[in-house]
């Protein structure tokens, strides 16, 4: 396991990208600037990491050392066999940048700037380096990551305002959120965010936030002891009949079946 820091700021020219050695089949890179002595694996895959501005992660086949020294983002540099032997599926001409969403967003920002140093710094971002991949090939396996749009239907800025809203229910799912409240603080209004949402989410704002309580509330009631009307609450549902309703629509079983299935 390695770590390379970058350069002196008296010789900006000659800085390098910070880089983890997770394994010899996988490097992280950090930021902008040259190689240096950065590993790389052989018949390798990258995937970049953009979590400001417009948050995007995007799958390079066959990059180059030129590529890479030019790309400033967060990269992982993986053989294509190693991706395909933990489970990446195979690309093909599919899509290959998409939407970051938050939970990646979080491991990204996490590893950027953790606050650490030294050995502790080396292992953290090793670790997470690996939380990052597997959680990639989770959300790729899954279909849980959208592409990014290339027909033009949304301007730039509008689509950074629909992933805003997106990042908005993921980080803020516990708050009283409503359409109203979504839009002013992205800056859209309510038809054009409702629509824009749809298409670029495949699922309402409403479905969106249900979707991520729900999720919340089945792993409340897998590891916790609590009530079931204290978890329904606690995620947002006002009575113990809303949440029953709600569960039930989505998993086909109340809360108190999916508790004691799962025990």
């Amino acid at each position: 396991m390695n770590e390379h820091g970058s350069g002196t700021a008296q010789a900006p020219i000659r800085a390098e990208k910070q880089w983890v050695e997770v394994s010899p089949e996988m490097t992280l890179l950090i930021g902008p600037g040259g190689l240096g002595a950065a590993p790389l694996p052989r018949e390798a895959m990258a995937i970049a990491f953009a979590a400001d501005g417009f948050p995007t992660l995007s799958f390079d086949l066959a990059p180059s050392r030129h590529s890479l020294k030019a790309d400033p983002r967060l990269i992982l540099v993986i053989e294509r066999a190693a991706f395909a032997r933990v489970g990446g599926p195979a690309l093909g001409d599919g899509a290959r940048r998409f939407h970051l969403p938050s939970a990646l967003r979080a491991i990204v920002l996490a590893i950027l700037d953790c606050g650490l140093s030294g050995e502790t710094l080396k292992v953290y971002r090793l670790g997470k380096s690996i939380e990052l991949l597997c959680e990639t090939i989770r959300l790729l396996t899954n279909e849980g990551l959208v592409p990014v749009a290339a027909d033009g239907a949304l301007s730039l800025d509008d689509a950074r305002r629909v992933i805003a809203a997106r990042r908005m229910i993921d980080e803020r799912w516990t708050e009283k959120l409503t359409l109203d409240k979504i839009a002013r603080a992205c800056g859209l209004n309510r038809a054009k965010l409702t629509r824009a949402f749809r298409e670029t989410f495949d699922c309402t704002i409403a479905e969106a936030i249900a979707e991520r309580r729900l999720s919340q509330a089945c792993l409340m009631l897998r590891t916790t002891d609590l009530p079931v009307s204290s978890i329904g609450y606690e995620n947002g549902y006002l009575n113990n009949a809303s949440f029953a309703r709600a569960f039930a629509r989505r998993f086909g079983r109340s809360p108190s079946d999916f508790r004691q299935a799962a025990a």
